[in-house]
């Protein structure tokens, strides 16, 4: 589909600006592989052949007695009699000596009569961001060929972590903060346009709102509803919306009675498309300065949150979480640069987008 004449304008201001643009195509790939994490970092084989039949364990569940095993159960991929059950087609004699078995399998020297060679497709990292790594020593261990960026304190591999740590942000972040930008947007641009009593009212009512202490709103719903995503996804956009109603409503109140709008009431265009087809376009680059501020906000306030121990539940994989581990084992290092490079590198790369989003649409700006 063809842009029109503006958005390819548009585009050219953005890739005018080299830095969100190479910024842009670098957070495009790390995001997009991030979204396939399971297939990048799983405890789990992407494929399994047994016996001539394939298996997708990523996505499905097979029991231990799938594979020759005796437990119905979930097969523990990484259990070397599992391991065996697959390669050797199922043969009793793993339950003796499944690594002996194997290593004959290696090398070529296993003999049996009902032979089926099978075999697994690991991903690159094998381990889910919830998989206790089999090392030995205290944890948190240090980075090895086995665990790149080391392990947390309790055993989890840190780089499968971050993968999943990364998806989870920015899922939550993009969440957030377009349903806050929608609702704010609107209230802004409400009291902006209609102003008189409207903006009077609506005005105090934010002003009431935003003098409500978010933290303790949010302590408290979590204890009484526990903890989760959505839970937390929803009361930060309930207080997350009041943070672009100000310089929109300052946008809507300059422009209401230029003769653009005038014309358009003059022609009987209804409010709501004067307001969104017309004004809105030109309050776009004030709007869009605000969105980075918006978007580090969110990823440090659900940073912060996991590290105080009151964002998402402890299961999941927190970029924060990792963050108050780096504090409570100041012997381990790694933790903390982790941590602190992952943050930088994510919020650099999404300052720079949008400082070129912001020039792309500043109708000031032509490409040069």
């Amino acid at each position: 589909m063809a842009l029109s004449a503006l958005n390819q304008r548009r585009w050219a201001n953005f890739k005018a600006n080299r830095r969100a643009y190479w910024s842009l195509m670098i957070f495009s790939v790390i995001f997009g592989l991030s979204l396939f994490a399971e297939f990048i970092a799983n405890d789990k084989p992407i494929l399994v052949k047994y016996r001539g039949e394939f298996y997708t364990p990523i996505f499905n569940f097979y029991p231990e007695t799938e594979f020759g095993g005796d437990f119905k159960t979930e097969a523990v991929y990484r259990d070397p009699e599992v391991k065996c059950l697959i390669q050797s087609g199922g043969v009793l004699d793993c339950f003796d000596d499944p690594d002996g078995i194997l290593a004959q399998i290696e090398t070529g020297e296993f003999q049996h009569a009902d032979f089926v060679q099978g075999w697994l497709i690991w991903p690159v990292i094998p381990y889910s961001y919830d998989t206790p790594v089999d090392r030995p020593g205290a944890a948190p261990l240090a980075p090895n060929a086995q665990n790149w960026l080391g392990t947390d304190d309790t055993k989890r591999d840190v780089m499968a972590r971050i993968i999943y740590g990364f998806r989870l942000s920015i899922l939550f972040t993009i969440i957030v903060t377009g349903l806050s930008s929608i609702i704010g947007i609107i209230a802004g641009a409400v009291q902006g346009f209609f102003g008189g009593l409207t903006d009077l009212i609506v005005q105090r009512l934010i002003e009431i709102w935003s003098a409500v202490p978010s933290l303790y709103v949010i302590i408290i719903m979590f204890a009484i509803l526990g903890r989760s995503f959505w839970l937390l996804v929803f009361l930060m956009v309930l207080f997350g919306w009041v943070g672009l109603v100000g310089i929109v409503r300052a946008e809507f109140l300059r422009a209401r009675n230029l003769e653009y709008v005038r014309a358009a009431r003059a022609l009987g265009v209804s409010n709501w498309k004067i307001m969104f087809r017309h004004m809105l376009p030109n309050a776009m680059v004030a709007t869009l300065t605000m969105l980075p501020f918006i978007v580090t906000g969110t990823i440090a306030g659900l940073a912060s949150l996991d590290f105080l121990g009151f964002g998402l539940p402890s299961s999941a994989p927190s970029l924060g979480e990792l963050t108050l581990q780096a504090k409570q084992n100041l012997q381990a290092p790694w933790l903390g640069f982790t941590a602190f490079f992952t943050f930088a590198f994510m919020l650099a790369l999404l300052v720079f987008i949008f400082e070129g989003l912001r020039d792309a649409f500043d109708p000031r700006k032509t490409f040069q």
